[in-house]
């Protein structure tokens, strides 16, 4: 299976009223995570990595750690430049892989898992963190695809541009 036959502009448009109260960026997340898992077909895992400093002082600038997510337990951090997850924030692209397991380097949080795309996230004029959404089915995403999931990344974006602190 490649691609879907969602309509991403709904669902920007959901994930854009998810946002409209100005609930707090982990809520937002928490939501979004959970409309990606129910409207996306072919798919085994949806959350978010954020970056360690910018969800506390206290952690490391160099890791993503575990955000919001929907589906099996996952890998709490992941180092800067690793997997496809850190790959992505680190080349601030975003990356769509076909077959998992001849991505060097790739991290297996589960092994069922086939495809992956991953989008950074932007705030403070930094990326904070990615969108990651995994599937048990080789080739699961197209381009259309990944546009659409960019599309759904630019309106979270909006909810991270508060710090976690204010």
């Amino acid at each position: 299976m490649t691609g879907s036959s969602t309509d991403f502009k709904l669902l920007a448009a959901q994930v854009e009223a998810l946002t409209s109260e100005r609930t707090h960026w982990v809520a937002t997340l928490a939501n979004t995570s959970a409309l990606l898992a129910q409207e996306l077909g072919g798919i085994n895992w949806v959350g978010f990595y954020l970056r360690g400093d910018y969800m506390d002082a206290s952690l490391p600038a160099d890791e993503l750690v575990l955000g919001p997510f929907q589906g099996k337990v996952a890998c709490t951090r992941i180092a800067w430049g690793k997997g496809v997850c850190g790959t992505a924030a680190q080349r601030d692209r975003t990356m769509r892989v076909d077959d998992v397991h001849s991505f060097a380097g790739h991290i297996a949080c589960d092994a069922a898992s086939a495809s992956e795309v991953v989008v950074p996230l932007h705030a403070e004029g930094r990326v904070v963190g990615v969108l990651d959404i995994d599937s048990p089915l080789p080739a699961r995403f197209s381009k259309a695809d990944q546009a659409g999931l960019e599309l759904v990344a630019d309106i979270v974006e909006e909810a991270l541009q508060n710090p976690p602190t204010a």
